[in-house]
């Protein structure tokens, strides 16, 4: 059994990840602001097992550290205020608490755990080099390597993505300073149940839900690769677990290319409706056209590659929005 720190742990990412190793039977500590988190039923019944505590706190603030304790085997660090009109609308919310967060694990961690042994892991995102796409620099699939860049400083899209790089370079040269145990992840595109609303696939699916004539669709050419949640917490706990992964930086999505068009179409199938017009309209400003990660590496050091079909994921997300439909 170990002790694991998740701070995050009350949102998308960490509650799947929380549930899948409080299974396994591990002493789980959930740090959580509740910034976008939700007291749910879901989160009350992982709070009810034995082995799962919550801690409610400010992580921006360094003496709130003293709240977390010590000794803990592993950290996955996954706070960060997530969905794209945040960026828009608080970006500088967005920085604050993603760098400063960062800044806090990571001293905490070098001074205060005092684990032998123990690894941290940072949740970083493909929003790192995403406006590389503009300058025509991202190849696809997109390997770990590509540049991290920030093509508009005054574009408030790149708040998200820009503290990401910053996060990046923060869990790399820290724990070659003070040489830990580390590895970076970059999501691609995951989705599921519990994902908030401010997503595209909850927000098809509350349209659709409320049967929206003519039927808006930002991006019908953009192209995605959509991972399902259970197979990105499995991933991430096999990136933190093994050796072979310290120090390096994982891409974790699917190999399968995704348009937004396509993805709609299933989603109109699967819930039984469609509209009888459809409103093209255009991607929102600062969006990349298409996204396909290359996951070869993470295959080769870990053997973990993604196994729910698209249809599956969309049938098991569908069923959970419509038994919890946006307050």
């Amino acid at each position: 059994m170990k002790k694991i720190l998740i701070t995050g742990g009350a949102g998308f990412i960490g509650y799947h990840l929380s549930s899948r190793l409080a299974a396994e039977g591990h002493q789980l500590t959930l740090a959580d602001n509740f910034f976008r988190s939700r007291h749910d039923a879901d989160l009350a019944g992982l709070l009810a097992l034995p082995n799962v505590t919550l801690l409610e706190a400010d992580l921006t603030k360094p003496e709130s550290w003293e709240q977390v304790g010590t000794g803990y085997d592993e950290v996955y660090h996954l706070v960060g205020i997530n969905g794209t009109k945040f960026f828009y609308e608080i970006p500088h919310e967005v920085l604050r608490i993603g760098v400063s967060t960062t800044m806090n694990v990571l001293e905490w961690f070098r001074t205060k755990n005092n684990k032998p042994g123990a690894k941290i892991l940072y949740t970083s995102s493909n929003e790192a080099y995403a406006s590389g796409f503009d300058l025509g620099i991202v190849p696809l699939p997109t390997p770990e390597t590509v540049p991290l860049i920030i093509a508009d400083m005054y574009n408030p899209r790149w708040s998200y993505g820009g503290q990401k790089l910053i996060g990046e370079l923060f869990f790399i040269h820290y724990a070659k300073a003070y040489n830990f145990r580390m590895a970076i992840v970059r999501p691609h595109n995951f989705y599921g149940p519990r994902a908030g609303y401010e997503h595209v696939i909850p927000e098809i699916v509350g349209r659709v839900s409320a049967k929206v004539e003519p039927f808006p669709i930002f991006g019908a050419d953009d192209t995605r690769s959509f991972c399902y949640i259970s197979d990105a917490a499995e991933a991430i706990q096999r990136v933190m677990e093994s050796e072979k992964t310290d120090g390096g930086t994982y891409h974790i999505g699917t190999t399968e290319e995704t348009g937004i068009k396509e993805l709609i179409e299933n989603i109109f199938s699967l819930m039984a409706w469609r509209p009888a017009k459809l409103d093209i309209k255009n991607s929102p400003e600062g969006s990349v056209k298409r996204r396909l990660a290359d996951v070869s590496k993470i295959k080769e050091d870990t053997g973990w590659e993604a196994k729910t079909p698209l249809e599956e994921g969309l049938r098991k997300t569908i069923d959970w929005y419509l038994a919890h439909p946006k307050p």
